[in-house]
């Protein structure tokens, strides 16, 4: 064995390390009015990052398409000369309009050195349940690529919904947030919805993923307290049409 903990072989080094698995770099963002909580996979690796926020890779087009449906500009979160997104700006908008963000894994192994959810182990998934709890408000969770949608189905034992629609859970929580901590479990009715991936890997062009995210937010446009945050009906495209 040498040093470096390999033997030799023939030509070529075997490791007999085993991988390391890495945590969760971020805490859960998750607004006190958030009604809807978007779910990935897991970060990339930190230096594919332009921000220490979700979505955080440049070349992942989340913030693009949230531009896109409410201003009208993929830009419109962009930093483009120095090739990041406006981090301040990103949380304001979420925090004003009730958008939680957080993954299905907070523990995973990566198979091969690269950001792909083929080659992600999930070691530990996330406990949901315990997310929504701090959410009360949260009625809906949107899974923004295969390897999240998979683990909310085996997670919850329910069928994939078919690509930009969803179906209905019933998911226990425990107590809500000021209740007894003795009380019976509250089944909270969720509706999970099945997103296509933002990654430039998932063989979709932009506009057609900004045309399935804004029919989620179309189906989910009212604040916490019932009003509207983003009036679909009198909001426009560039030709003036209506979306």
């Amino acid at each position: 064995m040498l040093p470096n903990g390999t033997v030799p072989f023939g030509s070529i080094l075997l490791s007999l390390e085993p991988m390391s698995t890495e945590k969760h770099p971020f805490e859960p963002f998750l607004p006190e009015n958030a009604r809807l909580l978007f779910l990935g996979s897991f970060p990339p690796q930190p230096h594919r990052w332009c921000m220490p926020f979700y979505y955080p890779n440049w070349i992942n087009d989340f913030w693009r398409i949230i531009g896109l449906i409410h201003f009208n500009d993929k830009d419109h979160f962009c930093i483009i000369k120095e090739k990041r997104f406006n981090e301040p700006q990103i949380r304001e908008f979420c925090t004003q309009n009730g958008l939680a963000f957080y993954d299905t894994a907070t523990e995973v192994k990566r198979l091969k050195d690269n950001a792909s959810d083929a080659f992600l182990e999930v070691i530990t998934p996330t406990d949901i349940p315990a997310l929504l709890q701090k959410i009360p408000l949260c009625t809906t969770i949107v899974t923004t690529g295969q390897k999240a949608t998979e683990v909310i189905a085996q997670t919850f034992n329910c069928p994939i919904p078919p690509m930009g629609s969803n179906i209905g859970l019933s998911i226990e929580i425990g107590t809500e947030i000021g209740h007894n901590k003795d009380s019976a479990p509250i089944a909270r009715q969720i509706t999970f919805y099945r997103m296509p991936s933002t990654s430039r890997a998932y063989p979709l062009p932009l506009n057609k993923k900004a045309d399935a995210y804004r029919q989620l937010f179309q189906q989910n446009h009212t604040k916490g307290d019932g009003s509207v945050w983003y009036d679909f009906q009198n909001a426009t495209i560039g030709d003036g049409s209506v979306w």
